[in-house]
């Protein structure tokens, strides 16, 4: 299945239009000449259709090298497409269509009396209403109709919602096809698509209808990525409101979650801080009701986040649909294993790792993209290694880890791009020892301590109320109190 051509009004392939009626547009049926020829006559004509069937051949319009325009259009609106037509060989007509135009046009090019290209163009006409019309209010049911002239032009039509949902369609008579969403919500805004089904064909012509629910207008929705732990802009409406609120749907719920609500004219936001999200500054000002955030997201904070702006009883509304990448590394057995992982799978098109430009083995999950380096790290290995995200709408984000390469050890060490974690190894050697000082220290003061009071306890002999002093010479106390070698090894056996 495939859409029908387009021009800039309608949707055409080589032998069957739809137009989608207006009061101010108009379609274009194709009729080129690849090789401009002198002298050549063109005549468009028409068969119109209605339900009583059709009726003869009519002129609408015809043109000559010789005499320019000698058949008057049949509607002031009805001319050709180039006016220089004789020089490009584009006998394109163009006209503003209504209802009542529908029916089977001809181009019919003749040079010397002799028919050199024949057109047939069927011009369908697809009429679209929508129950009520917009903005539709609150809890009411949106009732959406498709009709198209002549009926037998198409086999059937279909209506989808903006989230991609197929919607039950029943054809009833002289109404057309319909489709009704009852109890109408905020979530029920956006960009219907009504899709025509031809006979015997797998072309279908697209249109969109926009739907706008009272109280609420939304911009299209903000598809994004960012690295966890960067900062990332949080979109509001443009428009100067008197407050804000910050919903945010993780992928896992179905719940909006209230994170952040400011109210510009009383200056207060009720107990929301936080030291990931923040109101942005210049070119935004809050407290004169121009609302943006900046959002430092963590990998569980994926997901997609509504920002509302009240206007008077008007609320405007931002979508954005969040990604939060993050690599890191952990050691499994003889394998290093670097990790890609991603939040909000649902937009994410395709993830991989790239080392000196050539995508590397990997092994996926949802959510999740490993590589496995073998350890210990060689010159092969070490370097740098690029985990890139690809959105389903083209954009791509990326995170670097190097790998290292540490000394004759051969160490592996990896770090992101703006972060390294070899200097924590490094120092691990310095802080082994920290223990290992501090216990011979403690023995060795504890030894001290003990020779010591051994000393004390052999000076302190009391003979007739007088202290007698077993030492003769000051330096016999200063080698008792040296802790002897032998003593120092027992305490640091026991």
């Amino acid at each position: 299945m495939h859409d029908g051509g387009s021009n800039s009004k309608g949707l055409c392939n080589r032998s069957l239009c739809f137009f989608l009626l207006s009061s101010i547009q108009v379609t274009t049926l194709e009729c080129i000449l690849t090789e401009a020829r002198a002298d050549v006559n063109i005549n468009w004509m028409v068969k119109y259709l209605n339900l009583n069937g059709g009726v003869g051949w009519q002129l609408v319009l015809s043109a000559s090298e010789r005499d320019g325009f000698f058949g008057g259009a049949s509607k002031p609106s009805t001319r050709l497409a180039d006016p220089n037509f004789l020089l490009t060989g584009n006998f394109s007509l163009l006209l503003q269509a209504t209802e009542q135009d529908a029916g089977i046009y001809k181009c019919l090019i003749e040079q010397e009396r002799k028919t050199i290209k024949e057109t047939v163009i069927l011009l369908a006409i697809l009429t679209v209403f929508q129950i009520p019309p917009s903005p539709v209010p609150q809890t009411s049911t949106l009732r959406l109709i498709a009709k198209v002239t002549p009926e037998t032009s198409c086999e059937f039509i279909s209506w989808e919602s903006p989230d991609g949902t197929s919607l039950k369609t029943v054809l009833k008579p002289r109404a057309g096809f319909v489709a009704k969403v009852p109890q109408l919500t905020y979530d029920d805004a956006g960009s219907y698509k009504c899709a025509v089904h031809t006979y015997g064909s797998d072309t279908v012509f697209t249109f969109a209808v926009n739907i706008i629910v009272d109280g609420e207008e939304r911009s299209p929705t903000i598809f994004t990525a960012t690295q966890a732990r960067t900062s990332v802009p949080l979109t509001c409406p443009t428009v100067l409101g008197d407050c804000v609120f910050l919903y945010w749907q993780s992928s896992s719920s179905s719940i909006n979650k209230l994170v952040y609500h400011y109210d510009h004219w009383r200056g207060n936001t009720p107990s929301m801080e936080s030291a990931k999200l923040q109101l942005a500054g210049s070119p935004y000002n809050a407290d004169a009701g121009s609302f943006s955030f900046l959002y430092t997201p963590g990998l569980k904070d994926g997901g997609l986040y509504v920002c509302d702006v009240l206007v008077n009883d008007h609320i405007f509304s931002q979508r954005t649909l969040l990604s939060v990448l993050k690599v890191m590394a952990r050691r499994l057995g003889s394998k290093l294993m670097l990790e890609c992982l991603y939040s909000e799978i649902s937009q994410v098109r395709d993830a991989w790792w790239e080392y000196q430009n050539e995508r590397c083995p990997t092994k996926s999950s949802p959510g999740s993209v490993v590589v496995a380096l073998p350890l210990p790290v060689t010159l092969d290995t070490a370097g740098n290694y690029t985990c890139t995200l690809r959105l389903k709408n083209g954009q791509t984000i990326s995170a670097v880890h190097t790998v290292k390469q540490q000394g004759n050890t051969n160490i592996s060490t990896v770090a992101p791009s703006s972060h390294s974690s070899s200097p924590h190894l490094l120092l691990l050697p310095l802080l082994l020892l920290v223990p290992l000082v501090a216990t011979t220290t403690a023995v060795l003061l504890r030894q001290q301590k003990r020779i010591s009071r051994r000393g004390i306890e052999q000076s302190l002999s009391v003979h007739s109320g007088e202290t007698e002093n077993i030492y003769e010479n000051p330096e016999d106390v200063r080698q008792d109190l040296k802790p002897r070698q032998a003593d120092v090894y027992k305490e640091l056996e026991r």
